[in-house]
């Protein structure tokens, strides 16, 4: 559909038209008049030229008055050529590969993006759709199919764990041998305040007693030590003697406790050495592991740290003060590094305009061949129309103008 401004353009020109001719007619019956003369020469030359314009005007897009005359109806019948031409001008010129290239270098990609990110950042918008975003990635993951994964790569972590250093260390580091050794002798302590202890302690000596083979004065000591204790008075005696020996044990610094904890430092410290202990903690590590089905425990570990991250993301406190400032490191650290980012986005750039460059020509064809030559010219009488039908007015102004120059001329070589 032809526009507004050319249909007007359009009906300015006729008019031209019809005036020249109408001056023209109504001339005639005036003829003689130097002065009507004149004026009918300017008609009869506006006339002429208006015609003559109308003429080439609507030859370049239909046959005039549907007539085929040769040499008309230029854009359908070149159409072919027309387009080959157009698309040739915007591969090789307008749109070569050259100058995108070029135009592609000048564009500050990493600024441009950071200074709109960084605006947009704050933006309630942007806060919200992040939000989303983040839930939506969150969400995405698969806690069945992920379990597979983290059971592999806790098998093979905890396979290749040296359990024997570990433990090493862990003793060492929190002091087992102090807290053992106080742990042990708080046991001791309750043990002996058992009132059995002491019957038990006092039976086990003196069947000791009994035991024990020796000769002369020994011997006779020995009878002699029997006939004054009896187990009870032998139970309280070494009873006595373990709390005494317990108490000074858990004085700190004292000699004979210091020389115990290190003695079980120096254990713990050659426990790497200890090929029993090692092979055991090796073998009771391989057991486990083989016995080992922590996948439905892996499976509900993901989906509650699913469940914690989704909360997190909504919280809004939390989205202020550990994401928003993220992002704005991360835009920072990337303004740093502008010049890099810059020559990496040109040279995909580039890479990708090298192959798709002849897309450009294939899609100006693709449009163009969709439409019908009545669309295409339509299309452009639109956009070419308004100044075409100017030069139809044009031509009758000029032609008015020239036919009364020429008409003066004549007239004056006559009267000479």
């Amino acid at each position: 559909m032809m526009s507004t401004k050319t249909k007007e353009s359009k009906k300015i020109a006729s008019y031209s038209l019809i005036i020249m001719g109408t001056g023209f007619i109504a001339c005639t019956p005036f003829q003689g008049s130097l002065w009507v003369d004149l004026v009918q020469g300017g008609f009869e030359a506006g006339l002429v030229g208006g015609l003559a314009d109308w003429f080439a005007v609507t030859a370049l897009f239909r046959h005039p008055l549907g007539l085929r005359i040769p040499h008309t109806a230029l854009l359908p019948k070149n159409r072919k050529r027309m387009t080959n031409a157009i698309i040739s001008i915007l591969k090789n010129d307008w749109l070569s590969k050259e100058s995108i290239l070029e135009k592609t270098k000048q564009i500050p990609f990493t600024e441009k993006l950071s200074t709109i990110m960084e605006k947009e950042i704050h933006t309630e918008s942007f806060k919200k759709n992040l939000t989303g975003q983040l839930k939506k990635l969150i969400r995405y993951i698969d806690a069945e199919k992920l379990t597979p994964f983290v059971k592999k790569q806790l098998e093979s972590t905890l396979s290749n764990l040296n359990i024997s250093h570990f433990l090493q260390k862990i003793l060492l580091n929190q002091q087992i041998e102090k807290k053992g050794l106080d742990y042990l002798l708080n046991k001791a302590e309750v043990w002996l305040a058992n009132p059995r202890t002491k019957h038990q302690l006092g039976t086990i000596s003196m069947n000791v007693l009994n035991k024990v083979e020796v000769e002369g004065i020994m011997q006779f000591a020995l009878k002699s030590i029997q006939n004054l204790l009896d187990e009870e008075k032998m139970g309280n005696i070494i009873k006595n003697l373990l709390l005494s020996v317990i108490k000074t044990l858990k004085h700190e610094g004292e000699p004979n406790r210091e020389a115990l904890i290190k003695y079980i430092q120096n254990e713990i410290q050659s426990l790497n050495e200890n090929k029993a202990f090692i092979d055991g903690v090796e073998n009771w590590k391989s057991q486990l592991l083989d016995s080992w089905e922590p996948d439905q425990k892996i499976t509900e570990s993901i989906k509650r740290i699913q469940e914690n991250a989704i909360e997190l993301v909504e919280d809004q406190e939390f989205v202020e003060t550990k994401i928003i400032p993220f992002i704005v490191q991360l835009l920072n650290d990337i303004k740093k590094e502008n010049v890099k980012i810059d020559h990496w986005i040109q040279e995909h750039l580039a890479v990708l305009i090298e192959k798709n460059h002849s897309q450009i020509g294939n899609l100006v064809q693709e449009n163009l061949d969709k439409l019908d030559n009545e669309k295409l010219i339509d299309m452009m009488e639109n956009n070419i129309g308004k100044d075409l039908q100017w030069i139809r007015v044009n031509g009758a102004v000029c032609g008015f103008l020239i036919g009364i120059f020429l008409t003066g001329v004549q007239e004056l070589i006559s009267l000479i």
